[in-house]
């Protein structure tokens, strides 16, 4: 998991994902903003899942990390 941002990219046209560990100058100039987000909705629970598309450098970059990784419920409560 890689924490982030959504992101209004075109005033209200389209939505990004911004990564949370991107330095300022990439933001500025739009590298750390992804404009690939897919949305997909459940009829039956209606719950809402997003998939953003990630390069083959991120995902190896991202992949990598120090010591044991927390799972997901534990990264969720250290952020509250």
């Amino acid at each position: 998991m890689v924490s982030g941002s959504l992101v209004d990219i075109s005033n209200g046209g389209e939505t990004g994902f911004e990564i949370d560990d991107v330095s300022i100058w990439k933001t500025m100039l739009g590298i750390g903003t992804r404009k690939k987000i897919r949305a997909y909705g459940c009829v039956h629970c209606q719950h809402l899942q997003l998939a953003v598309e990630f390069t083959e450098e991120e995902v190896q970059r991202y992949r990598q990390f120090e010591g044991e990784q927390p799972n997901v419920l534990e990264r969720i409560n250290t952020e509250l």
